[in-house]
């Protein structure tokens, strides 16, 4: 985890804002499954200021369709999720994904519009409603600021780690959360978002601003991360603000404001650079940071190519220091720079490594380098000496229970 001052990293995760709270149970929805939760609630006790990003693909999950018709006055007091399925690309989607959301309503006793709805899973096979149905009473009874972790696990497929992460801090002397909960490990490369994220706070802020927050920071994090290259037909991201910190509102982009958005990023990036960390049969986290570059955009283009390249990937898998795949995928970047300036060092814990410099390779140690990259983390800093601009991107390897993982993925 990326440490932050003026922050303090707390238990909880969504729950950790004032009035949340959640659960997670079985309901059976994958055929075989009886011991994974795979159902989840969030529920807030007010009716919140929500902002949401969706998937940019072309084709959209049922549940994103009624999610966008539920927000449009801006607000929610409820989401409900299912994993095992992503209700995508099926005749009755849209019908299943309003009936999971009135289902949520009449056991919290809310307004069905005030509910949103998530999936994840296999796309092209038909939802079962019934374990649905028959388990949202019980999962609502079930909800509590202590059960975080249940809600977390009922929303992960192939992930191997909850994601969940909480920092406290202060507005106007009152303490104030920002949480959240995330799943993602393949079909990820956002263009907005990850797979599925929930994020909390009880931060009183205007709409506008909360919606603004949350696409500047999404742009900073989820949006430089990649495992595969594959944009999901349901990635979905929402943040909820309760405003029961009872700080004076933010309603203009001051240093409240500012405070406010350092600690949403510092939430999103922790859980963004977990969703590489947990990439489909990873071993390593890869880091890639871009100095240098003639513009904000070129140092993001740069970063992005390098952690998306499979032969990078797949070199690093091997902890094999063939800098030249760097250098191709900066080449194939859509940023403008000059090649003959750049400089690429590896690193880990065990050390830093100069392997290339003012375009070309240089002599460097392959046991040394070797040794540097056999870490879970590794970081590869590119230098474009070209600019003052910098930006970061998440990746991981390939390996070859990736291939293992997709090829049996529906069985």
């Amino acid at each position: 985890m990326v440490k932050f001052e003026n922050y303090e990293f707390v238990d909880g995760g969504v729950c950790a804002a004032e009035g949340f709270t959640a659960g997670g149970v079985i309901a059976g929805i994958k055929t075989g499954n009886t011991t994974k939760r795979d159902l989840a609630m969030i529920y807030c006790a007010e009716r919140c200021k929500t902002a949401a990003l969706f998937t940019s693909n072309k084709v959209k999950g049922a549940p994103i369709i009624v999610s966008k018709e539920h927000l449009k006055d801006g607000y929610a007091q409820a989401v409900i999720v299912n994993s095992g399925n992503a209700n995508t690309c099926n005749p009755d989607g849209i019908e299943i994904a309003e009936e999971m959301c009135e289902l949520t309503a009449q056991a919290l006793d809310i307004d069905a519009d005030d509910v949103l709805v998530g999936s994840t899973g296999v796309i092209g096979q038909k939802l079962d409603i019934k374990p649905i149905r028959i388990m949202i009473p019980t999962l609502a009874k079930s909800l509590s600021t202590k059960n975080c972790g249940d809600a977390v696990e009922a929303i992960m497929t192939t992930d191997t780690r909850k994601k969940e992460i909480a920092v406290e801090f202060d507005l106007d002397g009152r303490k104030c959360h920002v949480g959240g909960i995330s799943k993602g490990s393949g079909m990820i490369n956002p263009n907005m978002a990850t797979m599925l994220a929930f994020i909390t706070t009880d931060v009183a802020i205007a709409r506008e601003l909360l919606e603004k927050a949350l696409r500047k920071v999404n742009y900073l994090t989820y949006n430089m991360v990649s495992v595969d290259g594959d944009t999901s037909t349901n990635d979905t991201l929402i943040l909820m603000s309760s405003g029961l910190a009872k700080n004076s509102e933010i309603i203009c982009e001051d240093k409240n404001y500012e405070i406010f958005e350092n600690a949403l990023y510092a939430v999103m990036m922790n859980l963004a650079r977990e969703t590489a960390r947990d990439g489909e049969g990873a071993t390593k986290l890869i880091e890639c940071i871009v100095t240098g570059a003639p513009s904000e955009k070129a140092a993001r283009a740069a970063a992005k190519s390098v952690i998306s390249s499979n032969l990078v990937k797949a070199a690093l898998f091997a902890a094999d220091a063939n800098w030249g795949r760097i250098l191709c995928a900066l080449g194939y970047a859509d940023a403008d720079f000059d090649i003959e300036k750049v400089s690429v060092e590896l690193a880990s814990s065990k050390g830093k490594l100069t392997v290339c410099a003012e375009g070309a390779g240089i002599a460097f140690s392959e046991e040394t380098a070797a040794e540097i990259l056999s870490e879970d983390e590794v970081k590869i800093l590119v230098d474009l000496r070209d600019g003052e601009y910098s930006a970061i991107a998440w990746g991981c390897d390939l390996t070859f229970d990736y291939v293992k993982i997709n090829a049996e993925y529906r069985t």
